[in-house]
């Protein structure tokens, strides 16, 4: 199973779904090719990005299947049940939302900065259902799926780092061996006393959090 695939399975069915910075436009395919909405809207910042998801999804335009809007985040965005951002910064989602609104329901996959998306997601008392990671042996994925409103939960620091979900994953915890070893690697530069401090809390909230991630697995 492909990031896209796997990604789209984080979705649920719904009758308008938005593709935000879209780029090539693959979840709103996989949506429409599925049945799993009625409509799509495709969108990005970029007019260069958003003309290849129009290429792509071109048969759903002309049938009005799908709309395309060239758009900063959600600003000309006001009618989809489901909203989908993936492949960019935490901190540019967060944009996203602060310049705009929290979607009723949404599936985020930051690219990194996660933690500062579910920071904001739970002070706004979103309700987190699944917040998991995935590796298509490339990369390592984390998805924080939710609702505007709903139960919100009190995360640890090693939940609010890694994802509640993740936590219980052995995904994670290879993740966490690579990233150990990098930062290990880190303290043999030439650093500042600032920089190894906090290298060396990077490195033991790593190992914490593993000790946990082996325990629940």
């Amino acid at each position: 199973m492909d990031r896209i695939e796997r990604l789209c399975a984080f979705l649920d069915k719904c009758a308008t779904f938005a593709d935000v910075a879209c780029d090539h436009g693959y979840c709103a395919k996989y949506m429409l090719d599925n049945g799993l909405c009625e409509r799509a809207v495709i969108s990005d910042i970029s007019e260069k990005c958003l003309s290849k998801a129009r290429t792509l999804l071109s048969d759903y335009i002309e049938s009005g299947a799908c709309r395309a809007v060239c758009c900063d985040g959600l600003e000309k965005i006001a009618d989809a049940d489901e909203v989908m951002i993936a492949g960019i910064g935490g901190e540019e989602i967060l944009k996203i939302l602060q310049n705009a609104y929290i979607p009723e329901k949404f599936v985020f996959q930051p690219m990194k900065n996660a933690e500062r998306l579910r920071v904001y997601l739970l002070e706004k008392g979103c309700s987190i259902i699944a917040d998991d990671v995935f590796t298509d042996g490339k990369k390592y994925y984390f998805v924080i799926k939710g609702t505007r409103t709903g139960y919100k939960a009190d995360y640890t620091e090693a939940q609010m780092e890694f994802g509640r979900d993740s936590l219980k994953n052995p995904v994670l915890k290879n993740y966490i061996q690579e990233e150990l070893a990098k930062k290990r690697g880190y303290l043999r530069r030439n650093l500042s006393e600032a920089a190894r401090e906090e290298i060396l809390k990077g490195i033991r909230l790593l190992e914490d959090t593993l000790f946990e991630v082996i325990r629940n697995i």
